[in-house]
């Protein structure tokens, strides 16, 4: 039987992985078909996965509440301290600041809407911080209680949805094959940071404890619910279009506007809105946990009340300020992403693995198979991603999604 606490760290996993980013995946894949999608999808999980397990070989031999701060200062050094604590800062500053901003006009169009009122974008933002902020520092057990109730909500949504879109995807577009090579290297970007929660895995060690086995099965299943919902996805959202429709499809709302008139249903439109503010919501949610905890350990601060809303502030009011006054600074950094997490998820996890097994015979205790040969292509992997983010930045392929 699963423990109650394990369930719900696989939840948050799963709740941090599936954000509103998902919704751009078909845009991302839509010059390629199908089956590179899907092919691309299932290889991004299992090098995601197998870089999870490398975060759970790392924390088995450190404290329950070490974060990546406290791993590559041991392992790698203070420059490798330097190099984590800048990428962890870099993208999860910049992810809370999307949050906030999209998530505050989401609030602030539904407040006028439902009051009559004409408040600013600003108010809305304020409020979205200050409500992640105040649940966040509550704790982990109370994100993993609102978490649970909001992820069972988004895969009622996303069920009602599939139900409803299933028969009109059509056989002959699921069959189509890619339209350039480009825009097959343009796509891996997007799909590989649909796949971000690592940055989570140090809260929910904390949580959990460090019991190997519950954690194997967290990252495992946890990965493996994203992985399930965005085959569904690709199957409905290519399948209901050609390649062409999906690459004329103006943006997102294009592409939710065209899914509507095939369908017939401004419901349809409104499912989707729903979803994308419920998957922004437990993604927000579960980023933030990561960066607040990784905060708390590398400014050592303790768990009273005082030290948490110390750690709240500097956690959240740096990316509201972005978000208020300098919107244009973190869309640009969010161009960096996929970067940032590669080194986060890839080439820390490796290179903190590879010196902590020279330290330890592998029969010392957890070690995830492959050996240096796994090790190896994983770090190829991530180069790969960031030659194809490279590319893109450089105009030398499209930029998509």
């Amino acid at each position: 039987m699963i423990k109650n606490k394990t369930l719900g760290s696989m939840l948050i996993v799963a709740g941090t992985t599936i954000g509103a980013g998902m919704l751009a995946l078909p845009i991302a894949s839509a010059g390629i078909g199908f089956s590179a999608s899907l092919i691309l999808i299932l290889l991004t999980w299992l090098l995601m996965t197998y870089t999870a397990l490398l975060m759970l070989e790392l924390h088995q031999f450190a404290s329950s509440d070490a974060t990546l701060n406290t791993l590559a200062k041991t392992l790698l050094g203070k420059r490798g301290q330097y190099i984590a604590n800048f990428a962890m800062v870099f993208l999860f500053y910049a992810l809370c600041a999307a949050y906030i901003a999209g998530g505050g006009a989401q609030l602030q169009s539904k407040i006028n809407a439902a009051l009559n009122l004409d408040v600013a974008p600003q108010v809305g933002s304020i409020l979205v911080a200050v409500l992640v902020a105040t649940i966040v520092t509550m704790g982990t057990s109370t994100v993993d209680k609102l978490n649970r109730v909001l992820f069972a909500i988004k895969v009622v949504v996303l069920g009602s949805l599939f139900f409803v879109l299933t028969p009109y995807v059509q056989g002959q577009h699921l069959l189509e094959m890619p339209l350039e090579q480009g825009l097959l290297i343009s796509a891996i970007p997007v799909i590989f940071t649909s796949f971000g929660f690592h940055g989570s895995i140090p809260s929910i060690v904390k949580y959990v404890g460090v019991d190997i086995r519950s954690l194997r099965k967290v990252m495992i299943f946890g990965a493996s619910v994203p992985l399930i919902i965005y085959v569904f996805w690709q199957l409905i959202s290519q399948g209901m279009m050609s390649q062409s429709q999906l690459l004329q499809a103006e943006g997102l709302q294009g592409f939710i506007g065209n899914i509507s008139s095939l369908v017939n249903s401004t419901q349809v439109s409104t499912s989707i809105t729903i979803f994308a503010d419920l998957a922004l919501a437990t993604s927000f949610l579960g980023v933030s946990l990561g960066l607040f905890d990784f905060f708390a350990d590398a400014f050592k601060q303790g768990d009273n009340k005082i030290a948490r809303l110390k750690t709240a502030l500097i956690t959240f009011v740096p990316p509201l300020g972005f978000a208020l006054f300098y919107p244009q600074g973190f869309i640009t950094a969010l161009g960096y992403a996929a970067i940032a997490l590669v080194v986060l998820a890839i080439f820390l996890p490796v290179a903190m693995v590879w010196v902590q097994r020279a330290q330890h015979s592998s029969d010392q205790g957890y070690q995830v198979k492959g050996g240096r040969f796994g090790l190896s292509l994983a770090a190829c992997c991530g180069v790969v991603i960031i030659v194809a983010q490279g590319l893109q930045m450089f105009g030398v392929i499209p930029a998509l999604g």
